[in-house]
């Protein structure tokens, strides 16, 4: 099983490819200087493997990485940040 982590700036989200299929997205906003998530599913098929944590991570990770702020109005990214402090930084006042 091969998993992509991929961002599809056409389509305004995140995708996870499995075995180059997409298996979930992390959908987004992009505002200036602002990234805001707005939902994040993975597809009932591929539930329960940790690809929407992954999934996540890299969008974060992303996100760090161009310096954009992060607006996590997608319950799952919000918790995500929860359980992942070093992310909290990101995260627009």
């Amino acid at each position: 099983m091969t998993i992509d982590l991929v961002d599809n700036s056409t389509e305004s989200r995140f995708e996870v490819l499995v075995d180059g299929k997409v298996a979930g997205f992390a959908e987004y906003r992009l505002l200036p200087a602002k990234i805001v998530f707005t939902h994040t599913e993975v597809l009932p098929a591929y539930e329960g493997q940790g690809l929407a944590s992954k999934l996540v991570g890299h969008a974060l990770r992303a996100s760090a990485d161009t310096g954009l702020r992060v607006v996590p109005l997608c319950p799952y990214v919000a918790k995500y940040i929860d359980r992942h402090p070093e992310f909290k930084e990101l995260v627009d006042a």
